[in-house]
């Protein structure tokens, strides 16, 4: 699709200076800016590339002087980076604004899908199986028996979705995502350990979304349970009955053992690892390669290092590791004395 330098400014309340009848049809960084595409100048870093970029059309603030001429269609606004991520969703929506019921899919009879649906190439709807409304299904998608799935929720290409989940509205889950796979549990036998079955399910609240090849468990019994707004970074595993609480952000390559119940509004960075049958509290944050044995139950504390410590007690403990060695050679140097005397 094509749009001109007044539409744009329209849609983001923006002043033109220029051209309004200059045409785009995709984006681009503004130091790689190619004639038809709109780029954004905020940070003043990059002002050098407004002079020699390309891009047809660039939105800047409405404070921005030039020094020099520039080529380019100005759309004015009073936040360059707020008015280019309004157009970067609207581009992603129309983009992603695939309809219809492919022929090469299978559906069911006893599933039931809502309105404006999409259903890719090869993807697989079980038995009494529950879709919502505008519900986006891509190819090689794979939902089990009896799971129900909200309205406007985005499945990308090879998300496999188990038997009995619950998922709420507005989730996104990117490629390779995997839901109520079985837990990791086995109970030591003579003989071998044996597998426990893992009969419980998984539920996901609205407005959740998962980076790609994120696995998340299904409990023993009950429910491994995922609070309304969390976002999940690639590759994020979370195990069998846990629970994670409404708006916490988890980077990637993250870790947590079985049962261990996250509060809410909790930061953790990438390469956490957590114990099973831990409590964290409400608004914690993780560094990255945090290694957490114990619960942490103080609301609103930062923490550090394997096993974790509050931040303040790690810097200073790391001081004292880095002079670690020689802090050894002067007490062996004492106890030597000592030992002469």
């Amino acid at each position: 699709m094509k749009f001109t330098a007044k539409q744009i400014s329209e849609l983001v309340n923006g002043l033109i200076e220029g051209d309004p009848d200059v045409t785009i049809h995709k984006v681009s960084k503004i130091e790689q800016g190619e004639p038809g595409s709109i780029s954004f100048l905020s940070n003043p870093l990059y002002t050098q590339y407004i002079y020699k970029t390309e891009a047809s059309i660039v939105i800047v603030n409405k404070s921005f002087v030039p020094e020099h001429p520039v080529k380019a269609t100005l759309v004015r606004v009073n936040s360059a980076e707020v008015a280019f991520a309004k157009l970067l969703e609207l581009y992603n929506q129309i983009k992603d604004n695939k309809k219809g019921i492919s022929r090469q899919c299978f559906i069911a009879e006893s599933a039931k899908l809502g309105e404006n649906p999409y259903v890719g190439e090869f993807a697989y709807i079980g038995e009494n199986t529950q879709i919502g409304n505008n519900v986006k299904i891509h190819p090689q998608v794979y939902i089990g028996d009896n799971t129900q799935i909200g309205d406007n929720t985005i499945l990308y290409p090879g998300v496999k979705i188990y038997s009995d989940i619950v998922i709420g509205k507005n989730c996104i889950f990117h490629a390779g995502v995997v839901i109520g796979s079985d837990g990791f549990r086995f109970a030591p036998q003579n003989e071998g350990n044996k597998k426990i079955p893992q009969i419980g399910n998984v539920v996901i609240e609205d407005d959740v979304e998962m980076g790609a090849n994120c696995a998340i468990d299904r409990a023993t019994l009950g429910s491994t349970i995922i609070r309304k707004g969390v976002k999940f970074d690639n590759l994020v595993h979370i195990a069998h009955n846990c629970e994670i609480g409404e708006n916490t952000y988890i980077a990637a390559a993250t870790g947590i053992a079985g049962s261990t119940k996250l509060g809410k509004n909790c930061l953790i960075s990438g390469h956490v690892s957590m114990a099973p049958h831990l409590t964290i509290a409400d608004n914690t944050s993780m560094g990255g390669a945090t290694g957490v044995s114990k619960s942490l139950t103080k609301p609103g504390l930062s923490y550090l290092g394997a096993p974790a410590m509050e931040v303040s007690k790690f810097r200073r403990s790391i001081v004292h590791f880095r002079n670690l060695p020689e802090i050894v050679e002067r007490i062996e140097k004492l106890e030597k004395e000592h030992k002469q005397k």
